[in-house]
């Protein structure tokens, strides 16, 4: 597999990473032994980068990337882990997020221990402590990479001002953030702050949770173990709204020869040489579609037609909760639904 790099850090990966989320969480049934399989034949494909957090699972899914790595060399991968949100340890509910200095470090040391590594060399501050400047946040993860405790430091849903403030305590490598044709915000401004600062972008839920590939109903068909049944994008009511959109999108992508997952990831790497996508998948036959989607090159107008089809606030539906939008990135100023 080809190689990006993450902005002007010097950090060097595969084209395509991979997120672990819904391997141990989330999205109803699991098959954990599965999932290990899946993340040693990514290995074993090419794929170099490995995106966890410590609430994937309540650690579970850091455990599950650390015995993958006791049976592969740990050179040439790239491992990225989260810390800053708060789920309860009895429900598993989200409570908060906690960016305050003794938080990371402890939550360093905890992952730490559950990869079975010496050194993390990606470390995300998973959502901004609105109750903890940004500076005190990055100045400690900026302490962690003095240690030899961490490689690089990463930020996760954060907006322009929050990565200047938080570029010039110590420079951020790279931003994760939700990017996809159903979520366009980061265009506004975020992308344009990242390429001025030379970060590294990196999407997750390029698939929008299932939504583009066709293949996941709407919330009163899915497992009542799926956080999706939550979410505003999987209400029976938008999701009727945006069932003729998804129907156009795969007949985009049928006339190409390439699946709805293989289009939507294409769409992305078009975006730019920065962008460094980590689709998510629990399964060895989903990753072999993806895998294969760098080998089939889409033609530009095809580009241009889905910017058409999925312009910026033309999708029914928020992408989380309410309350979990409170944490999560909304640009300022909200461009309105094309008539």
């Amino acid at each position: 597999m080809q190689s990006r790099y993450l902005g002007r850090s010097g950090f060097s990966v595969s084209t395509l990473g991979l997120g672990l989320m819904g391997m141990s969480d989330f999205y109803g049934s699991r098959d954990r032994d599965e999932a290990l399989r899946t993340i040693l034949l990514a290995m074993d494909s090419g794929i170099t980068f490995f995106d966890t957090a410590d609430v994937y699972g309540m650690g579970e899914n850091e455990k599950l990337l650390g015995e993958a790595l006791r049976e592969r060399k740990r050179d040439s991968l790239l491992l990225a882990t989260k810390c800053g949100i708060v789920r309860d340890p009895n429900t598993g509910k989200f409570i908060g997020v906690n960016g305050k200095p003794d938080y990371i470090r402890k939550s360093c040391e905890a992952s730490l221990k559950r990869l079975g590594t010496d050194i993390i060399d990606l470390f995300y501050l998973h959502r901004v402590d609105p109750e903890t400047p940004i500076e005190d946040s990055a100045g400690t993860l900026g302490e962690l990479v003095r240690e030899g405790k961490i490689r690089a430091i990463g930020l996760s849903e954060a907006s322009p001002t929050d990565i200047r403030k938080a570029h010039k305590v110590h420079p951020v490598t790279a931003l994760q953030s939700e990017y996809s044709l159903f979520t366009r915000d980061v265009e506004i401004e975020v992308l344009g702050t990242t390429r001025e600062l030379g970060i590294g972008f990196v999407p997750f839920s390029p698939f929008s949770r299932g939504i583009l590939t066709g293949k996941v109903p709407d919330a009163a068909s899915l497992d009542p173990s799926d956080v999706r049944k939550e979410y505003p994008r999987f209400q029976p009511e938008n999701y009727a709204l945006n069932a003729e959109r998804i129907s156009q999108f795969k007949e985009i992508a049928d006339r190409n020869g390439i699946t709805p997952v293989q289009l939507a990831l294409s769409w992305l790497l078009a975006q730019g040489p920065d962008i460094v996508p980590i689709p998510g998948t629990s399964k060895r036959t989903h990753l072999a579609e993806i895998l294969d989607t760098v080998n089939h090159p889409v033609p530009f107008i095809e580009f241009v037609r889905l910017g058409e089809l999925f312009q910026k606030g033309s999708v029914k539906g928020e992408r989380y909760p309410e309350d979990r939008m409170k944490t999560a990135y909304r640009p300022a100023v909200q461009e309105s639904t094309p008539h």
